[in-house]
């Protein structure tokens, strides 16, 4: 794990990567990340998170800066700007219901080979997948979802890079950095190895590559 300035994280991103996104309607989504992302003009961006949160809060900054070619999401939040762009054919949007979104992604983390779920049979969802019966059920298999890079909000990080998360802000943080080829992390507060213990310790080091040192 290193520690790097955040125009030195984001610097590390390509244009056309694939990013995961934490938190849910901007609660937990590492708001430094996501400015410098839209200063540096970061474009053709894939998206995976729960959502488009609002204009001007979270990944509805990357949308209104239009920097984003794909979302891949369970809803678009309360983003009319999302709405705008998916309606022109400005930008695509993949709806996942939000239990198989989540799934798909610590599929995607654990190393598995999809996930068998029974949402979405019988309707669109359907359409152009995979179906299994087991034991008289039948099931859509879904394909693991993993990304170039996952952005990462923690409450608390160690320097070796232990984090530890408040409240809701852990919405999609901990899976996400499971299913990531590099974990960019961005914490609220960073402190010396042992003030985080741990049994409080939600996700380990060894899966964060760089952290964001407090401005």
């Amino acid at each position: 794990m290193k520690t790097v300035s955040v125009e030195r994280a984001v610097g590390l991103i390509p244009d056309g990567a694939t990013v995961m996104v934490g938190g849910f309607m901007g609660v937990g989504t590492p708001e430094r990340l996501i400015d410098e992302m839209v200063r540096q003009g970061r474009r053709d961006l894939v998206v995976i998170a729960n959502d488009t949160a609002v204009p001007g809060r979270g990944i509805g900054k990357l949308v209104q800066a239009r920097l984003l070619r794909k979302a891949i999401v369970s809803h678009i939040g309360l983003n009319p700007e999302t709405q705008r762009q998916m309606l022109a054919g400005e930008l695509e949007v993949d709806l996942v219901p939000q239990g198989t979104l989540i799934e798909r992604i610590r599929a995607g983390g654990c190393g598995l080979g999809g996930v068998l779920t029974p949402t979405g049979v019988g309707t669109v969802v359907e359409e152009g997948k995979q179906s299994i019966d087991v034991n008289g059920t039948t099931y859509l298999i879904e394909p693991p979802l993993r990304a170039d890079f996952a952005l990462v909000h923690a409450f608390l990080a160690d320097y070796f890079g232990n984090l530890s998360y408040a409240l809701t802000a852990r919405n999609f943080n901990p899976v996400i950095a499971m299913a990531a080829e590099t974990v960019i992390v961005s914490a609220d507060n960073v402190v010396p190895v042992g003030l985080i213990a741990p049994d409080h310790v939600v996700t380990p080091a060894p899966l964060v590559d760089y952290l964001v040192a407090n401005a």
